[in-house]
C-alpha cells in the first residue's frame, strides 16, 4: 500500500511538473514581441538607425455638413522616420510633406474625423504620401508617418 502511494505521489509531481513547465513554455511564446498580424517581428542585426523629423503644426479646417454653423479645426504635429541616408532629403521635403497632409486632411468630415483612430489617420496620410510620389516617380525619403499630437475642435 505504502508503495502504491508513492507511485501516485510521484504520478502527480510529474503531472503538475510537466502542466507548469508547458505553461511556461506557452506564456514565454505568446509574450514575445508581434508584428502585423501575429506574425513574429525579426531583429535586423546591423539596421541603420532612424533619424525622426517633426512636421509641427498642421492645422486645418474640416469640411462642414449641410446646416452645420459652427467651424471645426483639427491640429496635429506628425513625425516621420527616415534614415540618415535620407534625413537631407526629407528635410528638404518638409514642406510638401505639410502640404499633402493638409490636402489629406481637410478633405475629412467632422464626423468622420471625430470617430477616426490614431491609426486610421496615419493610413490616410501613408496613402497620400504614396500616391503623391508615385505621382511623381520618386522614392519616398521616409518609412513613416506617425501622429506626434492631435487635436479637434
Amino acid at each position: 500500500m505504502n508503495k502504491k502511494l508513492v507511485l501516485i505521489l510521484v504520478a502527480v509531481l510529474l503531472l503538475g511538473a510537466g502542466a507548469a513547465g508547458g505553461a511556461v513554455w506557452y506564456l514565454k511564446g505568446s509574450a514575445a514581441p508581434a508584428g502585423a498580424k501575429g506574425a513574429p517581428v525579426e531583429e535586423k542585426k546591423n539596421a541603420e538607425p532612424l533619424k525622426y523629423l517633426t512636421i509641427e503644426k498642421v492645422i486645418v479646417m474640416l469640411r462642414r455638413q449641410p446646416g452645420d454653423t459652427v467651424p471645426h479645426y483639427m491640429s496635429c504635429d506628425l513625425v516621420i522616420s527616415t534614415t540618415i541616408k535620407q534625413e537631407k532629403e526629407a528635410k528638404e521635403a518638409l514642406p510638401m510633406l505639410r502640404s499633402v497632409a493638409v490636402r489629406a486632411l481637410s478633405a475629412l468630415p467632422m464626423e468622420k474625423a471625430a470617430m477616426m483612430t490614431i491609426d486610421q489617420y496615419v493610413e490616410e496620410l501613408n496613402k497620400a504620401y504614396d500616391e503623391t510620389y508615385a505621382k511623381e516617380q520618386r522614392e519616398r525619403p521616409f518609412q513613416q508617418v506617425m501622429i506626434g499630437k492631435l487635436i479637434l475642435e
